[in-house]
């Protein structure tokens, strides 16, 4: 099971990467289709996102502070499934072009990802 946590976490890491970096550095667009959201709100996610994808690796690979991965994927989790609410008041047809699918996906996958890292599991900190 630990394979599965870690082949999930490194996918969804690159896709919070991925997409953070495009709401913090392509949010004009973003705002102009979502005007309920101000830019810096946009790039604020973006860092977010950007960070958590990150911490979704780091510390468990280094085993320094590895709850900071079960947080990360929480935090994740929560941002996920509220743009997915967004993304809804906007559309909700289940077609591949709107990001509330995407968003319901990867949010289903990184809350099983904090579940796992927290109860199924966890990476334990390196012995000094």
């Amino acid at each position: 099971m630990n394979i599965v946590f870690w082949i999930l976490q490194a996918v969804l890491a690159l896709l919070f990467l991925a997409g953070g970096s495009y709401k913090a550095f392509s949010f004009q667009q973003l705002s102009s289709q979502f005007s309920e959201v101000p830019l810096g709100a946009w790039r604020a996610l973006g860092f977010l996102e950007m960070a958590g994808g990150v911490l979704l690796i780091i510390p468990a690979a280094f085993k320094w502070m590895p709850s900071l991965t079960a947080h990360a994927a929480a935090v994740l989790t929560f941002e996920t499934f509220a743009l997915a609410v967004l993304y809804a008041r906007h559309s909700t047809k289940m077609t591949p072009e709107n990001p509330m699918l995407w968003s319901l996906v990867m949010g289903v996958l990184i809350a099983f990802v904090a579940y796992g890292r927290y109860i199924l599991n966890p990476v334990v900190a390196a012995a000094a």
